[in-house]
């Protein structure tokens, strides 16, 4: 059964209308999130606003909306006029033009939502306009009125139903020259180049969001297990090794391309790469180039069962979601 809709309206192409659901496409909600405490309580803390002269508490019905024109001094914005600035939501999403998708610059993208009909009796109209688009590679731009703002979203068939991703405002995006004016006009040179783009041809795969893995997440769920199980954890972080030697950059494309190992260093033999191995093999400074094993606790059926038993609550936690 799908899930209660965030926004429900029509969509609207010139006579061609029907009723849509509106669903957020992403969530947050699936990350390990954290609450603040009392460390000598444990009970959960509550936030409270306060005057920042005062440093008194202030009550709900004194709390109000204000613009900072100088330091110090507002203009004090009351909530009915905010509401009377408001744009009327008609809960439609009407169609004003179809551009190519490709023109979209990614910058621009903001929210995804899945769009799908809201009855029956809209199916038909629905499909005729998600066809239209279909195989075509345009994206359809409209407006909605969400959480009382007006935004620009985009359009594309997705499977069965529709895409629909807000767009952000020019006045939202930074501008790219403030922050790449100073890098400096380099001429790569013509043999370094064709090394470079051999590695990416052989590095080249098909985009597969499957094979994503987040780490820290993997991390956070291991590191809560051993809490809940009193089992040892690492606390701090291992100071990083000496920086290993430097290495041209040509030097390291053409490793690159062969799949040989590092040059050979009076202190270490040269380390076994596996054939076929294609990387760039930059030098990082302050890389460590070698890592203690973690300490392992000793075996023993107490400490593993309690780690079972621990690693219950959190399976359930992650599968129930």
């Amino acid at each position: 059964m799908a899930p209660r809709a965030y926004w429900k309206g029509y969509l609207k192409l010139s006579l061609v209308s029907c009723p849509i659901a509106v669903n957020p496409a992403s969530s947050l909600s699936e990350r390990i999130s954290f609450r603040q405490i009392n460390k000598k309580t444990g009970h959960r803390l509550r936030q409270q606003l306060i005057d920042d002269e005062t440093r008194e508490p202030v009550d709900a019905a004194d709390r109000g909306k204000g613009y900072e024109v100088a330091k110090n001094e507002y203009i004090l914005i009351e909530n009915d006029e905010l509401e009377a600035l408001e744009i009327e939501s008609n809960h439609t999403i009407e169609i004003d033009s179809f551009v190519p998708a490709a023109q979209i610059d990614k910058r621009y993208y903001d929210s995804p939502y899945y769009i799908m009909p809201n009855d029956k009796v809209g199916q038909e109209a629905f499909a005729v306009i998600r066809d239209a688009m279909q195989g075509r590679g345009v994206a359809a731009l409209g407006r909605v009125v969400m959480a009382t703002r007006e935004r620009v979203i985009a359009l594309e068939p997705l499977g069965k139903g529709l895409l629909g991703t807000t767009l952000r405002y020019p006045y939202e995006i930074r501008n790219a020259d403030e922050y790449f004016d100073e890098i400096p006009d380099i001429k790569v040179a013509g043999e370094m180049l064709k090394l470079a783009e051999h590695i990416v041809e052989t590095k080249s795969a098909d985009f597969d969001p499957s094979q994503f893995k987040d780490h820290y997440e993997d991390a956070l769920v291991e590191f809560l297990r051993k809490k809940q199980a009193h089992l040892p954890v690492k606390k701090g972080r291992e100071e990083p090794a000496a920086a290993r030697n430097v290495i041209s950059l040509m030097d390291a494309l053409r490793r690159s391309v062969q799949g040989a190992g590092p040059a050979p260093t009076a202190a270490k033999k040269p380390r076994k790469r596996i054939e076929g191995q294609k990387e760039m093999l930059l030098p990082i400074e302050g890389k460590q180039s070698s890592r203690e094993p973690p300490s392992k606790a000793k075996p023993g059926r107490p400490a593993r069962a309690a780690e079972e038993a621990s690693a219950r609550p959190l399976e359930k936690r992650r599968s129930s979601r």
